[in-house]
């Protein structure tokens, strides 16, 4: 019951803080109310007691803040959170977005598909129609042309003579050769259009992506590099802060390393994207190469031949749609990502108005502006002597294995800075990693290393406090698993009137196919009893058999026995040996039977047989 309480006292303070926004013309997503929710109890300035129960007037307060910072449109932090929570609802890497893809390609392909598998045409028109729809499929799935173009429909190639054995199958197997179909056409639309036979309205996807993917790369670059020398801006004019406080007395620290952070969070989602872009560009080489080739064995396979056997040329059509299918794949990806970039720039226009350029550079006079590539190359000739900190485990790249795949905390930024200065400096490995439970720890100089590893707990729990502060700095430096949620676990003395730490709930949900298995129904089943016994009958061929009954005085009353015998059966041997000889035809020949010019007839007889021994 405390739970069911806790979780209705945290949706209504939601859904408060929503109206009360949408009310003053804000239209803000849960998410982004539920994570200033969290900021808000977080930040120790505010004095939410994580120890004890949120009474009705701490709740009140909670969403009165809520509401403040969420509609303070001049505060960088609203606008780094606003950037955080919608990349975490709108990016997705390549695994999920090209599974999403298909997911959403099956759903609309599904009425379609349930009208092909799930009829049972007979006349002619309902198979027409069915007709219909598998060449809707076939041109829908592949992406390759509309419905309604006819040079498309052409060549479709599923000749209607097979729709009696397609009707025939089961369900499962008309899905299956439906998605080979597809394919298959796919395969052959693409050869007829590399020999300029046919394919119209194919566009070329390789050219397209050569062209697309190196100005979406140039325009990440730009962006990139215009967005870190504001965050190098920032950080040299803070370090002049710190020590020359009189000059910039009517600049605000607190807003300039939020907009520091701003900018750091911002680049490190750009980084997120490029490394994305290059990934493509590097696929689509390799598609390129294997198109190519399959393309040249198909050519080969089918050089000026009328006919060729389907299961030789198939397999590379099917072949070539898996190719094509791949650059549709980046097509998508890159859409994303250039949509995802577009779409990061919003958070970003804060900067302009509260540091505008001019402003930047009156106050940068006389500061030297370093990137963070020139910080690492200063201290590249120093590195942490293991001596004197013998208590502590420091990782070089000459002893340690995978030295650049280790994962570093504060997502590289210097452990000792984020705490004590609240700056971003970029750690050096080089300096010397340290490793402190289990977790790597970088720093942007020897005094910072050997400063934090005399006391690391103390400086981790410095930045853990900084992070409460600064709540964008809990994406930005990876601290999730080390900051409470917002309120810790606590005994419910009165669940009336207090708010808890809810039990964590998800909503999820399962698909399966109606028939996952194939089918195992048994034809030759019989559940009559007699229908077996005339089977039996049959199969013991008792038809040519004589069936005898005998009956006597005592058992005429009683019931019919029957006695069924076999006879015998006739067996019979042989054991006579048949040989035989070859001897000569005999050849006899007999003269003078037509007589001649005497009266009397004189006959000859001549044996022309063979002798027995030549023979």
């Amino acid at each position: 019951m405390s739970s069911e309480l806790t979780q209705s006292v945290i949706k209504r303070i939601i859904r408060q803080i929503g109206l009360e926004c949408a009310a003053q013309g804000h239209s803000l997503s849960e998410t982004l109310v539920a994570f200033m929710v969290k900021a808000v109890v977080l930040d120790p300035r505010n004095d939410f007691n994580m120890d004890r129960i949120l009474t009705e007037n701490d709740i009140q307060d909670l969403i009165q803040l809520c509401v403040t910072r969420l509609l303070d449109t001049t505060n960088p932090s609203l606008s780094t959170i606003k950037m955080q929570v919608y990349f975490d609802i709108n990016y997705a890497n390549r695994d999920e977005l090209l599974s999403e893809q298909e997911r959403v390609l099956e759903g609309k392909l599904a009425p379609v598909v349930r009208a092909i598998t799930e009829s049972g045409p007979h006349a002619q028109e309902e198979m027409e129609n069915v007709y219909q729809n598998i060449i809707t499929y076939v041109l829908l799935r592949s992406g390759l042309g509309s419905p309604t173009d006819i040079e498309a429909i052409r060549e479709s190639v599923f000749p209607q003579t097979e729709m009696i054995t397609f009707i025939s199958i089961s369900k499962k197997d008309k899905e299956q050769q439906l998605k080979d179909l597809a394919m298959l056409v796919t395969g052959i639309r693409l050869y007829n259009k590399q020999c300029q036979k046919g394919g119209r309205g194919i566009d070329d996807l390789p050219n397209i992506l050569h062209e697309a993917i190196p100005s979406a790369t140039r325009t990440l670059d730009e962006r990139l590099n215009s967005c870190q020398l504001l965050a190098h801006r920032y950080t040299a004019l803070l370090e002049s802060m710190q020590e020359d406080r009189p000059r910039y007395s009517q600049l605000s620290t607190f807003k300039l390393k939020e907009a520091l952070f701003n900018v750091r969070q911002y680049e490190a989602f750009l980084c997120i994207l490029q490394s994305n872009a290059i990934t493509s560009a590097q696929e689509v080489e390799s598609l390129d190469i294997k198109f190519e080739e399959a393309m040249m064995v198909l050519k080969n396979t089918m050089q000026d031949k009328t006919s060729i056997e389907s299961k030789e040329v198939f397999p590379l059509f099917m072949e070539l749609s898996k190719l094509w299918t791949s650059y549709q794949n980046e097509m998508l990806l890159l859409s994303f990502l250039t949509n995802m970039a577009d779409n990061l720039q919003q958070f970003l226009e804060i900067q302009s108005q509260l540091f505008p350029e001019e402003m930047l550079t009156s106050l940068l006079e006389g500061v030297t502006v370093k990137s963070d590539e020139e910080r690492i190359k200063e201290t590249m000739g120093t590195r942490v002597n293991v001596s004197d900190l013998n208590n502590q485990e420091w990782l070089f790249p000459e002893t340690t294995d995978n030295f650049d795949q280790l994962l570093i905390q504060y997502h590289g930024f210097c452990a000792h800075s984020i705490g004590v200065k609240s700056i971003t400096l970029p750690g050096n490995p080089a300096i010397g990693i340290l490793k402190h439970k289990e977790k790597y720890y970088v720093f942007s100089s020897k005094e910072a290393a050997y400063i934090f590893a005399q006391d690391p707990d103390k400086f981790i729990q410095l930045n853990i406090e900084k992070a409460k502060k600064y709540a964008e700095l809990i994406q930005l430096l990876e601290l999730h698993h080390q900051v409470e949620y917002l309120v810790p676990h606590a005994q419910t003395r009165n669940a009336n009137e207090g708010l808890m730490k809810p039990h964590p709930k998800c909503d999820s949900g399962t698909q399966t196919d109606t028939h996952i298995l194939p089918p195992t129904i048994v034809r030759s089943y019989e559940w009559n009893e007699w229908e077996l016994r005339r089977k039996a009958i049959k199969l013991a061929n008792l038809r040519r058999k004589l069936t005898h009954a005998m009956q006597t005085d005592l058992s005429h009353m009683r019931r019919e026995n029957f006695t069924q015998v076999y006879l015998p059966k006739d067996v019979g041997t042989q054991t006579k040996r048949d040989n035989s000889s070859n001897v000569p035809k005999p050849q006899i020949f007999l003269k003078g039977l037509r007589g001649g010019s005497s009266p009397t007839t004189h006959m000859v007889t001549v044996d022309l047989t063979r002798p027995l021994d030549e023979t």
